[in-house]
């Protein structure tokens, strides 16, 4: 079907987005990262968690790594949110901000992955 403007749109729209498994893979990531965070409590096994899918999501997703960045390390603050409100946990204030600190290894990884997948696409390009 063509619309007004030109653009074709795909006549069978049952089908599953294109990147709907990166945003779910994203998003289950980052809640298993925010429940070690609390378990566990150990903040550079937690960037860790966070810096392992960013990198990967980036290299498969290149295009805009930031959102890779979001979808995981915004659940580590949500999880201690949530712990506070829901479980009776009270994380220290020193802990909080640490929570928030899960963005600075997200951000290198997603965009680490993203420049390695553009210098991988240069080299097999030359071949």
């Amino acid at each position: 079907m063509t619309t007004a403007w030109g653009k074709v749109e795909p006549d069978n729209k049952s089908e599953i987005p294109a990147g709907l498994f990166h945003f779910l893979f994203a998003a289950a990531c980052g809640v298993f990262a925010g429940w070690v965070d609390i378990k566990i409590g150990d903040l550079l096994f937690t960037a860790l968690l966070v810096l392992a899918p960013c990198m990967l999501l980036g290299m498969l997703r290149p295009q805009k790594p930031w959102r890779w960045v979001m979808l995981v390390g915004v659940c580590v603050p949500l999880a201690q949110l949530f712990a506070y409100f829901f479980l009776a946990q009270k994380p220290y204030r020193a802990q909080i901000y640490g929570s928030l600190l899960a963005f600075l290894p997200g951000i290198a990884g997603a965009y680490g992955g993203s420049m390695m997948r553009g210098a991988i696409d240069h080299l097999m390009a030359g071949t």
